[in-house]
């Protein structure tokens, strides 16, 4: 017998059928509109995307990461945030692949139930790929300018961080 969650995706096709139905929506030419917007905007913003890889896969393998941290250790140390969760902390504004490989990692490493695995896996769910998600939606809007955009986006996942370290060692200790 099949789970509930299998009938998700056929149940909501039925229900924006019958309601394009009930209104009278010509459904295919809004969908294949819809497709062809998504489409022109995806070739606006891939420059702008490859850019953004490029710099992360520069960035880490140089080695700034680890230099970064490095850098960082006084206020980190200060935060009381642990030395292996800082380079999770750089990582994870700029690439939500890395930062799950180095959570992957460090749950490997000390186990999904030490307290350095609960910080990982509630900071990394907790935060999101704050460059990424800025040049998509500035670039999506022609802002060539963040202002002060991404430092309060780094402001916040930085207090992400310091909540996380906070919140895993209040309740889990």
């Amino acid at each position: 017998m099949a789970e509930l969650g299998s009938y998700a995706v056929p149940a909501a096709v039925f229900l924006f059928l019958f309601s394009a139905l009930c209104t009278r929506t010509p459904a295919f030419e809004t969908f294949t509109t819809g497709a062809a917007e998504g489409l022109r905007s995806t070739i606006e913003l891939l420059p702008t995307l490859v850019g953004l890889i490029m710099a992360v896969y520069m960035l880490r393998a140089s080695g700034a990461f680890d230099i970064l941290a490095w850098m960082l250790r006084p206020v980190t140390d200060a935060l009381s945030i642990p030395a292996d969760l800082v380079p999770l902390m750089l990582l994870r504004p700029v690439s939500g692949s890395g930062a799950s490989a180095y959570v992957a990692m460090l749950l490997q490493q000390y186990g999904p139930d030490s307290e350095l695995g609960r910080m990982a896996s509630v900071l990394a769910s907790s935060t999101d790929t704050t460059f990424y998600a800025a040049s998509i939606y500035l670039g999506s809007v022609g802002m060539k300018k963040s202002g002060w955009i991404l430092p309060a986006a780094l402001l916040g996942d930085l207090t992400a961080a310091v909540v996380t370290v906070a919140a895993v060692r209040w309740f889990f200790s």
